[in-house]
C-alpha cells in the first residue's frame, strides 16, 4: 500500500476517475453529505468525498480504528485514503494490536506484506541442536509436523540436517504477547513471516544473509519489470539498471535517449 500521488490535489481525486460521473450530473449534495440510513448520516467507504474524510488529521483518526484487512481495503478507495493508509506507523500499529506486540522490526520486501496479520504469518525461530528432530519439535512446541514441514518447505524430515535453524509454526498466541518481531525472508521456506525469537533476538550473521538475499531479490524484481517495460533481454535491462545507480525511472530515461538517438542515426 504505497503513495498514489504527491500533492493534496491529486490526492483528493477518487482511485478510479473514469468510473465517476461528470460533476455536473451528480445531485448537489451527493459530494458534502454522508449516506443517509434511518434518517442519520453515515459514514462510510462508499462516501469517501464527504468533508470529514477529506481531513487528514479525522481520516487517520478513523482508519486507525480498522483491522489490518480492513486498512488495506481502505487504501483502494481513494488517493488520499491510500495515502493515510499506507503510512508505516498505522499499518504496524494494525498488525501488532490484535496480538498485543511489543514491536515490529525490518520491512517487508513487498507491501503485500501488510494486508494479513493472521496467525500463520507469524513463527517462532528454532536454531537447530544435535539431537533435534522434526518429530521432537513438534512435541516440544505443541504443533503437528506436518505444520512444520509445511512452513519450511520440507519434503521429507532428512531437509532439517541442512538448515541451521526451523521456523515453528504458533499454536498459542499468548507467546506474542509483548514480543519483539523480525520481518524476515526464510531463504527455505520462501516466504516472508514475522519471526519471534523466545531466546534474544536473530544472529547477525543471519540478518546480514536474509538482508542480502531480500535486496536481491527485490533488485530482481525491478529488472524484471523494467525488461518487461523496454520489451528488452534481461542482461540488457540489467545493464541499464546498473548505469543508473539502480534507479529505475533514470535507467528508462537512459534507455529511451539511447533508442531515440539510434533511430535518427538510421542504426535501427
Amino acid at each position: 500500500m504505497g503513495c498514489c500521488c504527491d500533492d493534496d490535489e491529486q490526492l483528493l481525486q477518487p482511485l478510479n476517475p473514469s468510473e465517476i460521473q461528470n460533476s455536473d450530473q451528480i445531485p448537489p449534495s451527493a459530494s458534502s453529505t454522508a449516506v443517509v440510513h434511518g434518517g442519520e448520516a453515515v459514514i462510510s467507504p462508499m462516501n469517501s468525498h464527504f468533508s470529514a474524510l477529506i481531513c487528514h488529521d479525522t481520516l487517520r483518526a478513523i482508519l486507525e480504528k480498522l483491522a489490518l484487512p480492513d486498512l488495506a481495503r481502505a487504501a483502494c478507495v481513494s488517493r488520499i485514503w491510500n495515502f493515510v493508509a499506507s503510512d508505516r506507523e498505522l499499518q504496524t500499529k494494525a498488525f501488532k494490536d490484535p496480538w498485543k506486540i511489543k514491536d515490529v522490526i525490518g520491512d517487508p520486501s513487498s507491501g503485500s506484506f501488510w494486508r494479513d496479520n493472521s496467525l500463520s504469518k507469524f513463527a517462532i525461530s528454532h536454531r537447530i541442536v544435535r539431537g533435534d528432530s522434526v518429530a521432537s519439535l513438534a512435541v516440544k512446541y505443541s504443533v503437528h509436523v506436518m505444520g512444520i514441514k509445511r512452513l519450511n518447505n520440507m519434503m521429507s524430515d532428512h531437509g532439517i540436517y541442512s538448515r541451521d535453524r526451523l521456523l515453528i509454526p504458533i499454536s498459542n498466541p499468548d507467546c506474542l504477547i509483548n514480543g519483539t518481531c523480525y520481518i524476515e525472508l526464510d531463504i527455505y521456506a520462501k516466504r516472508e513471516v514475522a519471526v519471534l525469537y523466545l531466546d534474544g533476538g536473530p544472529d547477525p550473521k543471519l540478518t546480514t544473509m536474509l538482508n542480502r538475499l531480500t535486496s536481491e531479490r527485490s533488485k530482481k524484481r525491478v529488472i524484471d519489470s523494467l525488461r518487461r517495460s523496454m520489451q528488452v533481454d534481461g542482461e540488457t535491462a540489467q545493464y541499464y539498471f546498473a548505469v543508473s545507480d539502480g534507479d529505475p525511472r533514470s535507467a528508462f530515461s537512459q534507455f529511451s535517449e539511447d533508442l531515440r538517438w539510434e533511430r535518427e542515426a538510421g542504426l535501427t
